[in-house]
């Protein structure tokens, strides 16, 4: 009978000690070095840490390689779930499809769909570029030269500035004189930093609005416009990403930044997080948390009228 007791009780104790076994996530964020990517990774960590959940965080460095072999190694590891931050689903599709192929649910944030994801969670990025194009041409009283920054490897900065060119075709008094397009993702900084110096200073004079895809670009412009003594107003930019040192420069009098459309990073790793505890850990099926292949959230646009909202 002891005997018997002890056995029941030893095999209570290792099943308590199986299901209290943790959760593993792992999590790729593309480049950490951008702030965006960074804020997404920091939400998803810290929202699963909330859960006492095991995190990987990994860096993916900006390389295409480092990201594939990165996704490769969480599959190998068996993780639980997998969360990419700002991926490629068309060039990493092998590594996504081995995932679901190991039954390893994973989702995507601001990166696009895939059919070997579960969702991804995006803001409606042709809103987002309509509200960034016609805020700028608003302030530009619909005349002017801009200057543009592009982006075409990343879905949704290729998507706004798609958007910009529609509106720039519906409205000829402002014109696109000049525009780089951002090649390297490992050097990006550098990238923006001579493209548009130079092109700033080929066009000295001649231009009085600036757009940038994302806000890590429009504080390299912004950087390489204040070396020149302007101030705010002197040009016109806009850009897209939010957070707290953008909405710093939305309010200072010596930056060029006049707006941004701010997207809820933050929010979305949590939102990744709780959909993956709900679809993985729960048992809920995909479509209670989205019946399409994006769970879209809100991005406001936040210029000096309502920056101090967002200031913390």
């Amino acid at each position: 009978m002891k005997l018997r007791t002890w056995l029941s009780a030893a095999a209570f104790v290792a099943m308590q000690t199986f299901g209290s076994q943790a959760f593993e996530l792992g999590v790729v964020a593309f480049q950490m070095s951008s702030e965006t990517h960074a804020r997404v990774a920091n939400a998803i960590q810290a929202a699963a840490k909330e859960k006492s959940w095991d995190v990987v965080v990994l860096n993916s460095n900006g390389a295409l390689p480092t990201h594939a072999q990165q996704i490769e190694n969480l599959v190998q590891r068996g993780v639980d779930g997998i969360v990419l931050a700002m991926s490629k689903p068309v060039e990493f599709d092998a590594q996504m499809a081995a995932a679901k192929q190991a039954g390893i649910p994973l989702i995507t944030v601001m990166s696009g769909a895939s059919p070997n994801a579960l969702f991804d969670i995006q803001v409606n990025e042709y809103a987002v570029g309509a509200n960034a194009a016609l805020y700028l041409l608003g302030q530009l009283g619909y005349q002017g030269n801009i200057l543009t920054q592009r982006f075409e490897s990343n879905v949704g900065t290729r998507i706004r500035g798609k958007i910009l060119d529609v509106v720039l075709g519906e409205n000829s008094a402002v014109k696109e004189i000049g525009t780089a397009s951002m090649a390297r993702t490992q050097s990006w900084q550098d990238d923006v930093r001579n493209a548009m110096g130079a092109l700033i200073q080929q066009n000295a004079g001649n231009f009085n609005g600036i757009w940038a895809s994302f806000d890590g670009q429009a504080f390299i412009i912004d950087d390489l416009l204040r070396d020149q003594g302007l101030k705010k107003g002197d040009i016109k930019m806009v850009s897209i990403d939010g957070g707290q040192e953008t909405f710093r420069r939305i309010k200072a009098p010596d930056s060029m930044l006049m707006a941004t459309v701010a997207i809820p990073f933050e929010a979305m790793g949590k939102a990744a997080v709780d959909a993956m505890d709900r679809i993985a850990v729960k048992g809920e099926k995909k479509e209670a948390v989205t019946s399409g292949p994006y769970l879209f959230m809100t991005a406001d646009l936040v210029d000096q009228t309502n920056v101090d909202q967002f200031l913390k």
